[in-house]
């Protein structure tokens, strides 16, 4: 279960203050993946990090009942000046999960080669997309937060991507945002629509993904 009471969350801009969350009151159930909708800049990827934790919302509460990922895709999620191995490690510490056997995962599953033993900062955004998705597949997690990172890299990476998300679907949830509405329905049993900083819930993520473009035209 993640629920808000009363979150609003908003940044200046140009001297103007532009409220992205505005009073959101919503519980969403845990056991049920959702794709999370919106224009570029409506707030997606700050509502992610406020279910996640590492961003406080201005006003509000939002509590929780089970395990929540890092918004995975978020450059953030790892230290820069750490290498992929270091961060993996003090990933596995953090979270309660062996470390070597983490370390092996996410070295075979990133195939960024030596790049894992240096350190993130020289990495490419995709780099670091494989490294982070690669960290929180390894760690079991009730809820995952996705951020368009089944899209990084060639064909053959994605497949991979989606097969060992698909299998981590099977004993968790995920609250995915992606550009892709074919993976938002292959993933997604219903949707999140964030618009003019007010969240609508769909039981059906076609109907949100029809409502999501009717707003875009």
């Amino acid at each position: 279960m993640i629920r808000f009471e009363g979150v609003s969350k908003g940044f200046w801009v140009r001297d103007e203050y532009r409220t992205v969350i505005d009073n959101l009151t919503m519980t969403l159930s845990t056991g049920e993946s959702l794709a999370l909708l919106g224009r570029n800049g409506a707030g997606k990827s700050t509502l992610l990090k406020i279910i996640a934790g590492t961003m406080r919302p201005d006003s509000g509460a939002l509590i929780t009942d089970g395990s929540i990922s890092w918004p995975v895709g978020y450059a953030g999620s790892v230290h820069p000046d750490l290498s992929g191995v270091q961060n993996t490690r003090f990933l596995a510490r953090t979270y309660g999960v062996d470390t070597e056997t983490l370390v092996a995962f996410v070295e075979d599953f990133a195939e960024i080669g030596d790049h894992f033993y240096m350190p993130v900062r020289s990495y490419s955004q995709g780099m670091r997309s494989r490294l982070a998705f690669g960290i929180s597949m390894g760690i079991r997690f009730d809820t995952y937060l996705i951020d368009e990172v089944t899209a990084v890299g060639d064909a053959r990476f994605r497949r991979k991507s989606r097969e060992v998300f698909r299998e981590r679907m099977k004993q968790s949830s995920a609250i995915m945002v992606s550009h892709n509405s074919d993976d938002l329905r292959q993933f997604c049993e219903a949707a999140i629509l964030l618009h003019d900083g007010k969240l609508e819930y769909f039981s059906d993520v076609n109907e949100a993904i029809k409502r999501h473009e009717t707003l875009l035209a």
